[in-house]
């Protein structure tokens, strides 16, 4: 379908309106125009390349910085071919146009349209994905924010504790954990903890399942000697911590109520494979392989489904390592060589690669064998846990292709051979 484009448009999209230009195959500029963001400019946009170019629509290639949104969505659903690229490629593509480093929508649109043109090969091409990996991706990064929201109230509360009760914070490590809240709200202040009876902590702590610790020894931390502060700070500080247990309080419902989605996506996902295996999507069909590999949890395996959609489906194991900051960069000179680690990647699904890598060097002998070569070799930590990653992404692309499940003993195997 590619290789029967006949027109190239150039989109410079905004928030507020997108500027729009239309190329022949011979480069020449046939209309530009600026079109609002909103339902009926967007059909408007439709209608007017459908009318300039009297041609299907698969005969017209679309290239845009913004790899999703309504625009994108649009176009794919009308059978446009949109392809996407890096807004730093798009930058090194202006310099052909202009050397003075100007810069204006116009020219964004037709340097996008004009590129495409000539150099596809820098493109991604784009495609809509399955509904439930759309709705599987915004549960998985709300899961994220939520996470990074809690990690912000936690060390808040912390901070507040430390003014006047510092001897509170001592119990525990996570101190945004429903149990600790639900024993700061009945014991708020060391007076409160001296008047405390052991059943009243007991309660609290059978009422959360909470072992660790017994009654007795939280009563004996609370009652430890005291702060002196100055009057009033006592008051204020539980002031400004009622609040906070309120939000940590929504931020915990909110994480279990994600966690939750997120498990019934991929079994809806995996269930939809075993009824149909013959139309199932990619997506359906690799839910039971990535879940077999060891270190993929349910927050790596909603990651990768979701953030390395493409590259998974296509099984491309160069564009997955690139996206997932696993192969290194290369810079060479003449006689001077560097071999950098990948800076520019997804950032989420880095650390879903990395936390993957670091929980199978501990269930995973063949992991747990290449990482102990890489770290012979003088490598650290980090650098050792990408080598593994690397590894773990070619041979999960592998079974991917081979559509076959974690086998402990063939990977043992390789690894013994590969000695």
């Amino acid at each position: 379908m590619v290789e029967n484009v006949h027109w190239f448009v150039g989109i410079d999209w905004a928030t507020q309106s997108h500027r729009v230009c239309l190329l022949n195959a011979e480069g020449g500029r046939l209309g530009e125009r600026e079109f609002a963001h909103g339902g009926a400019d967007l059909v408007e946009l439709r209608d007017w390349l459908l009318e300039k170019t009297k041609a299907a629509p698969a005969q017209i290639a679309v290239a845009i910085e913004m790899p999703h949104g309504p625009v994108v969505e649009m176009l794919l659903e009308c059978g446009f071919l949109v392809f996407a690229i890096n807004p730093k490629q798009l930058d090194r593509f202006r310099d052909r146009f202009t050397v003075a480093g100007a810069k204006d929508d116009s020219r964004d649109a037709l340097v996008l349209g004009d590129s495409l043109r000539t150099d596809r090969k820098a493109f991604r091409q784009l495609a809509l994905d399955d509904p439930a990996v759309i709705r599987l991706r915004e549960w998985s990064r709300l899961l994220d924010e939520l996470q990074q929201e809690r990690t912000r109230l936690s060390n808040r509360l912390r901070q507040q504790l430390w003014r006047y009760y510092p001897q509170a914070a001592e119990l525990t490590d996570d101190v945004a954990d429903d149990w600790f809240l639900s024993l700061w709200q009945k014991v708020p202040t060391p007076a409160a903890a001296a008047k405390a009876s052991e059943k009243t902590i007991a309660r609290i702590l059978k009422e959360h399942r909470i072992r660790r610790v017994d009654a007795a020894t939280v009563l004996q931390t609370l009652r430890k000697t005291a702060l002196f502060v100055a009057p009033g700070t006592t008051e204020a500080a539980c002031v400004h911590i009622r609040s906070l247990v309120a939000r940590m309080r929504l931020v915990n419902q909110q994480i279990k109520q994600a966690d939750a989605a997120l498990d019934g996506l991929c079994d809806s996902l995996a269930a939809q494979g075993e009824e149909n295996s013959s139309g199932q999507s990619y997506e359906q069909r690799d839910v039971a392989i990535l879940r077999s590999w060891p270190g993929i949890g349910r927050i790596v395996l909603a990651t990768l489904l979701t953030e390395a959609a493409q590259p998974l489906r296509a099984r491309d194991y160069h564009a997955l390592r690139a996206l997932a900051g696993a192969a290194p960069v290369t810079r060479q000179s003449g006689k001077q060589r560097f071999v950098i680690r990948r800076f520019a990647c997804n950032k989420r699904l880095q650390t879903a690669v990395h936390h993957w890598s670091r929980v199978a060097v501990q269930h995973d002998p063949a992991a747990r064998h290449r990482y102990d070569a890489l770290r012979q070799r003088g490598h650290g930590r980090a650098r050792a846990l990408r080598g593994v990653g690397d590894r773990l992404l070619s041979a999960h692309c592998a079974a991917l292709k081979n559509r076959t499940l974690y086998d402990a003993n063939h990977r043992s195997a390789q690894a013994v051979s590969s000695q």
